[in-house]
């Protein structure tokens, strides 16, 4: 039976969706900085900049996993090197925006050292962007090549990252 009188609050919808920590989303928004969100799918990776607005916030800079597929991408993974390139993407593209600075946004994902939503944070920080992060957290340089993948070009990594250096200016 559901509560009701005085003393009960009905919960807001996104919170009890579990979608939502608002004291995180709080914590970020004081920073009055662009937020990098990072989301992991069963197939791909997104990353997204995105600030606030009083009418809803306003996403400046969406990147996917299949967009790299512009640059030589042959295979539509979700893995660590995938991750970590989705984030250089993005921090390019950033850049080009003139963005420099954001906070890193991992939503309701639990923060575990070195997953894949650290390798977009890594991505983007190489790219140029600057984002408040501990290297502790970083997955290592191997993993972030694709050694760890039995049949994985690591070739291919360099390969992609150097096509988006020449790409995206």
């Amino acid at each position: 039976m559901m509560g009701y009188g005085p003393k009960y609050t009905v919960p807001y919808k996104r919170k009890k969706q579990n979608k939502t920590d608002y004291r995180k989303r709080l914590a970020l928004l004081k920073s009055r900085m662009p937020r990098l969100a990072a989301r992991k799918t069963n197939k791909r990776i997104i990353a997204q900049i995105i600030t606030f607005a009083p009418e809803g916030d306003k996403t400046i800079i969406s990147v996917s996993s299949r967009d790299l597929k512009k640059y030589g991408l042959a295979v539509d993974a979700n893995n660590t090197p995938i991750a970590y390139l989705t984030g250089y993407l993005l921090g390019k593209s950033a850049i080009n925006k003139k963005i420099k600075k954001a906070v890193f946004d991992l939503g309701l994902n639990i923060a575990t050292k070195g997953n894949k939503l650290y390798a977009v944070l890594k991505g983007a920080a190489d790219a140029g962007i600057e984002i408040p992060h501990s290297e502790e957290v970083m997955p290592s340089a191997e993993r972030l090549a694709g050694a760890h993948i039995k049949n994985f070009d690591t070739a291919m990594v360099e390969k992609i990252k150097n096509n988006i250096d020449s790409k995206v200016k």
